[in-house]
């Protein structure tokens, strides 16, 4: 026995002294921000950046790595790489680079697709060091009113309205006064996010730790019992909101963020919602100038090392060599595959794209491919509008905030019903709409836009009640498609035009992204926003432990939010994750220590 404790503990020090110290490059070494440079506005002079189309005579020669999708997750991977000296190429299949942070203009107006708003953007925090190492500085962030988020519940006769405020005695202050007598409850909702949503570093571990070291942290039960993280994650956020208050609007109030991740409470993670309540507890950022500025930032980087960030580039499979290790990838221009080799292949396309449309058939019979797909599943599909509005924010009322709107506090029997019902009923009955607007957030757009505004609005559309018009031509689907397209604007636009009143005759572009939208632009297998589903299952020990960076391909990488978790954090977070085990090296406290180190800096140069 003391022979096996022996060996167990020799083993625990060096797995811990190789993640603590690494033994590869290290993209942290020195703060990589510049002076700020000029603003640049013209959209020719940014697609210059953004819109690099794919041709094999533009693929930079020996490279280091390919990866397969410009959003945050193959971007930030590509410029963690570049800063270690590594030539790499993004590919993507879209005609713009930047996946959820791509920007669009229809009739002059410009939209964002995916960035509503950022939290954890103070200064000196590790993320937003992370972001100013990632754009060398040069990424800057306008903060959301506050209260950023408003909460609206019930019909227009008895709506009631809770705002959310940032910094944590304001938060809790603040819906004390909305809900006196439940001060017990509220202290102890905070208590409790608090408590588990730095476990969240547990599922690093399991990632990052070599494999029999993360099965032995399972098998034994000492994943569960060193964080209150994964005893958590297997409680829903019904469960634990509903064991601390009565009251049904609070319990609303609550877990109204959970259309951030897409899973309704009784449905959700307590872990997952713990998570978003303490990224925005100090605020909310929106990106100044627009979402297409965090792609613009990032792709020089890349290109400073030798890479490239392509466009209109499907890769339609990974190439394989006779040992079945990933030498690169085929990209289809026109009729013809252009095969690009690459030492190492990483993929930020899903981990569903990836696994059953990338790699033969009769390698995605592996049984260590089918494990990992059999423990996810398809996170929810949604929907936007985007609407452009002739007026400034003035005189339209509008502000740099957002609105969840609800039409009762009994989220999960509103969302059951909404599901179960058949389209063109469940259009009528919307169970939420998010409802912001991004001219508003951006302090550049009174310069860029004069006398033009622009509202987005998200919500949940299961994606069978669109996917028979998939194979139909973009931009010019059949009347049917139209039609039910057009029922789900006109009942939506009543709820925003409830909030916002003024903008009733103001509307001049109005237009709908369905789930099939969804599907052609960013490539969700069916219309999902937040990759795969991040319900209870997805916080599974064993799941974290088995879906790690390294596939079961040799030399074949997964990043982004399928890797992690969703959204602008997370996929930064699946690249951070990503690079650390190409680099073998802890690339977390890495960035820590050069978070410190810059803080040191700032707070002697104001002494």
């Amino acid at each position: 026995m003391w022979i096996a404790v022996v060996v167990i503990s020799l083993a625990l020090v060096v797995f811990l002294y190789r993640l603590v110290v690494g033994s590869g490059p290290n993209p942290f070494a020195i703060d990589t921000r510049e002076p700020l440079k000029p603003k640049v506005f013209d959209e020719k002079l940014k697609n210059k950046v953004l819109k690099q189309g794919f041709l094999a005579s533009r693929v930079p020669q020996d490279l280091d790595a390919v990866v397969i999708g410009s959003g945050i997750g193959g971007l930030a991977i590509a410029v963690l790489l570049a800063k270690v000296g590594k030539k790499v190429l993004v590919l993507e299949q879209h005609d713009r680079a930047g996946g959820c942070c791509h920007t669009f203009t229809e009739q002059g107006f410009e939209f964002d697709v995916g960035i509503h708003y950022i939290g954890e953007l103070l200064d000196h925090t590790p993320f937003r060091c992370l972001i100013d190492q990632m754009t060398n500085g040069q990424l800057q962030w306008d903060p959301l009113e506050n209260p950023f988020d408003k909460v609206v519940i019930g019909p227009p006769e008895n709506r009631r309205i809770y705002p959310i405020y940032s910094g944590r005695k304001r938060y809790m202050d603040e819906l004390k006064k909305c809900f006196p007598g439940e001060e017990k409850a509220i202290d102890e909702f905070v208590r409790l996010c608090e408590k588990v949503a730095p476990g969240i570093w547990f599922m690093v571990l399991l990632k990052l730790a070599p494999a029999p070291f993360a099965k032995f942290l399972v098998r034994t039960g000492l994943a569960s019992r060193l964080t209150s993280f994964f005893s958590y994650a297997s409680r829903s956020l019904t469960d634990v909101v509903n064991e601390l208050t009565q009251n049904k609007d609070l319990r609303a109030v609550l877990s109204y963020i959970f259309l951030t991740y897409g899973n309704i409470p009784k449905e959700a993670s307590f872990s997952m919602h713990s998570i978003l309540v303490c990224h925005f507890m100090n605020g909310a950022w929106y990106p100044k100038g627009g979402a297409s500025e965090i792609a613009y930032h990032m792709i020089p980087i890349i290109e400073k090392a030798g890479g490239a960030v392509l466009v209109r580039a499907p890769v339609n499979r990974i190439l394989l060599n006779d040992a079945k290790e990933a030498i690169g990838v085929s990209v289809l221009k026109g009729q013809e595959e252009v095969h690009v080799r690459a030492p190492i292949v990483i993929s930020d396309a899903g981990i569903f794209n990836t696994y059953e449309h990338l790699l033969p058939k009769d390698v995605q019979t592996m049984p260590a491919i089918q494990k990992q797909l059999s423990m996810l599943k398809h996170g929810e599909s949604g929907l936007s509008i985007f609407i452009g509005l002739d007026g400034t924010k003035e005189e339209l009322g509008l502000k740099a905030d957002n609105f969840y709107v609800f039409p009762e506090n009994n989220f999960d029997e509103l969302f059951e019903a909404y599901r179960k019902g058949n389209r063109e009923d469940s259009a009528k009955k919307l169970p939420v709409i998010f409802v912001a607007s991004p001219s508003a957030k951006d302090s550049t757009w009174p310069g860029r836009e004069p006398g033009k505004s622009t509202l987005s609005v998200v919500t949940f559309a299961k994606y069978e009640w669109f996917e028979e018009w998939k194979d139909g031509k973009v931009k010019n689907r059949s009347t049917d498609y139209k039609e039910l397209k057009q029922m789900f604007i006109n009942y939506i636009l009543e709820g925003v035009t409830e909030i916002y009143p003024k903008i009733k005759d103001r509307i001049e572009y109005v237009d709908a992204g369905t789930p099939i939208t969804n599907q052609f632009y960013i490539g969700s297998p069916k219309g999902e926003v937040y990759g795969a589903d991040h319900g209870i299952s997805r916080f599974n020990v064993e799941l974290n432990a088995t879906l790690r960076p390294q596939t079961p391909i040799k030399n074949l990488f997964l990043t982004g939010q399928d890797l992690m978790l969703c959204g602008f954090a997370g996929g930064l977070s699946g690249a951070l994750t990503c690079a650390s085990a190409i680099m073998n090296r802890n690339l977390y406290l890495d960035l820590f220590l050069l978070n410190r180190r810059v803080k040191n800096t700032n707070n002697k140069k104001k002494a």
